[in-house]
């Protein structure tokens, strides 16, 4: 039997009253709090008589370092960094300026390079960053404000005063598997904030029980997925120039899968190079980690990583919903930012500067509401306005119909794609529907039994340990870990549809999707096909793919006590 985490009983928890809740320390949340100070800072100096307090100012952020769960390919557009901190470059951990772009297709064994780099993918005056770095290089730029960054707490739970977000509970710790308190036991706190702001990155766990509750994605186009796998390597000098990006489409994937891969070349001979399959295939075999493996494999990309060694590894999923997929960003007493409301440009691969100007967005709008001691969703709702006015929406508007264009195939996504871009987005509808990643997954009846057609995606990757890996290799290099005697953070609300159902009808794809190797079938023969799911909590990344790709829906994601997870260092 699976013991999961449940809110313990009759407990009484610390009571702590707030202004502003941000939840999630990321590039979003980070730069709300860093906004949200300056503005602050700006009217103090101008209204002796009336101060503003950022005491009661709080970020919390579930990795036990400012950083540490920040994964990303990771390119950075400065177009909102200087809008935030003219000047930032000069002190900002930035590896090196893009100065040279190519754009591949790959054929198993050749690679075709376009002879125009498509606008979208052209990143002259962009960054090769680690994201790890610069997330806690701002996080000290944020608590040399003053403001408080709370490490190692994950919200647990929002607080609701009727259909107002009243405030945050943070996790409990110290509780065993079976969901008992043990002797170093400690009740989470109830935040009481008058603003809570949701930058908990893809697929918030908060996000979702908040869009669940209200009903919020009912006039939104169903969100749409992919996942990143990404590894770190230390390839011989000369091989790929700092600052040089590499874009591939076509193999391994087929024609039934959308995707495609980054080569990016950073500082002291680090290249970071991953692959992005959307979580919208129709094979429940499909392997995402397997498929990183099997590009490495290319003759291209593997000339170039020869004599090199991998040094990290990681997961992370992405929204690509785009404009029509993004929820009500403000209510009464929240707000929702960056990856946690779907702010990504999936044509352009990337949301962190999309992220950071939310977060300034939703700063102001918070400070607007401190100033006028009113929370409520006429004013913050103003930030939905803000965002609707910036630039935000002049770029993602700009690729609104883009990635349900691919839901037809990589032909007809190339094909939509064209049309969007000459005219202006649109396409052929105004709108176009998207159907959820999971609903495209068949079952194994109607996919090919033996795998020919795609061995290179399917199932596991075993690795030769040299140039690919399998899972437990990689993961060991993410720096995963997680307090072992703790409830399950991976709720399976009915373990009977996957021993009796899926079992047979999608042959478990969760031990495939899965970049962690969190998901196993052992042999048990009181099971009606003989094998029973059995869980690895402490290997997972936190990149949420089993909540999101699961074909019945009955996986959640909630956070395992604070501080526990990946270690992104330099990443």
């Amino acid at each position: 039997m699976l013991i999961f985490r449940k809110p313990l009983e009759g407990i009484e928890r610390p009571q702590m009253p707030a202004d502003v809740v941000i939840v999630g320390g990321g590039p979003a949340g980070m730069a709300c709090a860093l906004r949200l100070s300056q503005l602050i800072d700006a009217h103090n100096a101008s209204h002796p008589d009336s101060q503003l307090s950022k005491e009661n100012i709080y970020v919390l952020e579930k990795a036990r370092e400012i950083g540490q769960h920040c994964l990303s390919g990771a390119l950075l557009d400065p177009r909102s960094m200087r809008e935030l901190l003219p000047g930032f470059e000069k002190e900002a951990p930035l590896d090196a300026e893009v100065h040279k772009e190519a754009v591949y297709f790959f054929t198993e064994k050749h690679q075709f390079k376009f002879p125009i780099t498509p606008p979208p993918l052209r990143d002259h005056g962009n960054y090769v960053i680690s994201l790890n770095r610069f997330v806690k290089w701002l996080g000290s730029k944020v608590e040399e404000t003053g403001i408080t960054v709370f490490t190692g707490f994950a919200g647990s739970e929002l607080l609701y005063d009727g259909n107002r977000v009243t405030g945050v509970r943070t996790d409990d710790k110290g509780v065993d598997k079976e969901n008992r308190p043990k002797s170093n036991f400690e009740p989470g706190y109830d935040l009481q904030a008058k603003v809570v702001i949701l930058a908990e990155g893809t697929r918030g766990s908060l996000t979702k029980q908040l869009i669940q509750k209200f009903d919020l994605d009912k006039d939104s186009n169903a969100q749409t997925y992919g996942v990143g796998i990404k590894e770190l390597w230390e390839v011989p000098s000369g091989r790929i120039a700092p600052g040089e990006v590499i874009y591939t489409m076509g193999w391994p994937l087929t024609t039934h899968e959308y995707g495609g891969a980054w080569i990016y070349g950073s500082k002291d001979n680090i290249v970071s190079l991953g692959f992005v399959t959307g979580l919208d295939y129709q094979d429940p075999r499909v392997d995402p980690q397997h498929i990183l493996q099997s590009f490495k494999q290319h003759p291209f990309v593997k000339k170039l990583l020869e004599g090199g060694k991998m040094i990290r590894y990681g997961a992370k999923t992405m929204p690509y919903g785009g404009w029509f997929a993004l929820p009500p960003l403000a209510g009464d007493g929240w707000m929702i930012l960056g990856d946690s409301a779907g702010f990504v440009n999936s044509a352009r691969l990337k949301g962190i500067h999309l992220a950071i100007k939310s977060g300034m967005l939703a700063a102001e709008t918070a400070f607007e509401a401190l100033t006028k001691d009113d929370s409520s969703a006429a004013t913050l709702r103003n930030y939905q306005t803000r965002a609707e006015s910036s630039w935000i929406k002049e770029e993602l508007w700009g690729v609104r119909n883009m990635h349900q264009g691919f839901e037809k195939g990589f032909f007809a996504g190339m094909f939509n794609t064209g049309l969007q871009m000459i005219s202006g987005g649109r396409g052929l509808h105004a709108r176009y529907p998207s159907t959820p990643g999971y609903e495209h997954m068949e079952k194994l009846r109607y996919t090919d039994p033996s795998g020919a057609e795609e061995p290179q995606n399917l199932g596991p990757a075993k690795g030769d340990g040299k140039l690919t890996f399998d899972k437990l290799t990689d993961l060991y290099h993410s720096g995963t870990k997680h307090e072992e005697d703790q409830p399950a953070h991976l709720v399976i609300h009915d373990t009977n549809i996957c021993n009796s159902r899926c079992v047979k009808e999608f042959g478990s794809p969760c031990q495939n999707f899965c970049p962690a190797n969190v998901y196993e079938m052992v042999d048990d023969a009181n099971q009606p096909f003989g094998k029973r799911i059995s869980l690895n909590p402490s290997n997972c990344v936190h990149c949420k793919t089993c909540d999101i790709q699961d074909p019945y829906q009955i996986i959640t994601w909630v956070p395992p006590e604070g501080g526990g997870g990946p270690n992104y260092d330099g990443m």
